[in-house]
């Protein structure tokens, strides 16, 4: 593994926003503004993108993990909710030596070569794989993980295959069983999840063009229909930040979100029995991408898993409401 390339970080004060406001802080791109340092590394699979940093004397790092169509600033309203709470607040104290990859295929990290819709030469397990090499390149010798959506499937598997380096996960809106079984069975399990059903053929589809299967999001974009096909991914679409829309625009990107699908089918979710830390995990109450059964067979597979699901949210959760996803998923696993 090798550095590539770093920027030097240096730090804003955050406005004051309402902890109880309906997605209170934009996207940002201004990784420096959070005190982050963003580094290419060089790892055995391919290059990744990665911003970290907020360094203590810690050997224990906390590591986000985007979905898909996302990059790692999908976390920056959670960490601008961090540094404009009290800063004795465990969640403050929790967004420390941060670790905060673009996953393969999206941001700025390119899908592996040889990486095709079928998700072949790449899989769940190298992924997390790829995240432990990371952090462990950067000096850690343990974590604490957190995962949104389909990034939950890569903070479950890390847990799993390193359970002595893993000392916490937290799940915002996960992609669990109800996503593998709508991968496999795309017809049968259609009722399951509806909106993921419905968007994974067209996203195969567009992946089959190549390049050009991105052209007609962009032109969606451009006559501003994006952010009515994106509403059930919100609670409330029409409150939603330009910001956010123009990132869904980027990342919606056919080839690595069908590959990031077909990994997700091909995945064997019984490994997660092997987790031995605490599992916490919050939703939306309006989460489209979340199935009915999926807390329940979460909570059957992994020893020690709860859930607090948060009212008037989409599955954006720490998007939408950071102040609560803080209060939900950080400080539980500081009590």
């Amino acid at each position: 593994m090798s550095l590539l390339e770093r920027s030097a970080p240096t730090s804003t004060a955050p406005a004051r926003h309402s902890p109880d406001g309906y997605f209170p802080f934009p996207l940002s791109r201004d990784a420096r503004a959070f005190g982050l340092t963003t580094s290419a590394m060089r790892l055995g699979s391919g290059t990744v993108s990665v911003r970290h940093g907020r360094r203590t004397d810690s050997d224990t790092a906390t590591i986000l993990l985007h979905g898909a169509a996302g990059s790692w600033t999908t976390w920056t309203p959670l960490l601008a909710a961090a540094d404009s709470a009290n800063p004795a607040h465990p969640a403050s104290a929790a967004l420390t030596d941060l670790i905060i990859p673009d996953l393969p295929g999206w941001g700025d990290s390119a899908l592996p070569a040889g990486v095709s819709a079928t998700g072949e030469s790449a899989t769940i397990e190298s992924t997390a794989a790829a995240v432990a090499e990371v952090a462990r390149a950067l000096g850690y010798r343990s974590w604490t993980v957190i995962g949104h959506s389909l990034g939950g499937f890569v903070a479950l598997e890390l847990a799993a295959s390193e359970p002595r380096s893993t000392s916490f996960v937290g799940l915002v809106s996960p992609a669990s069983f109800s996503v593998i079984e709508t991968v496999r069975h795309p017809v049968s399990s259609a009722a399951v999840l509806p909106g993921f059903g419905a968007l994974l053929p067209v996203m195969r589809g567009l992946a089959r063009l190549g390049r050009a299967g991105s052209d007609p999001v962009g032109a969606l974009h451009r006559r501003g229909l994006l952010r009515p096909l994106a509403a059930p991914l919100f609670r409330h679409p029409g409150r939603v930040p330009e910001s956010v829309i123009d990132a869904l625009a980027t990342e919606l990107r056919p080839n690595a979100f069908a590959a990031a699908s077909a990994r997700a089918g091909r995945y064997d979710a019984s490994i997660w029995s092997r987790i031995e830390c605490p599992v916490r995990a919050s939703q939306g109450d309006a989460d489209v991408f979340v199935g009915e059964t999926d807390a329940d067979r979460l909570r059957a597979v992994i020893r020690d898993f709860s859930l607090c699901t948060e009212p008037d949210t989409g599955h954006f959760g720490h998007m939408e409401r950071p102040f609560q996803t803080l209060a939900h998923v950080f400080t539980s696993h500081r009590d």
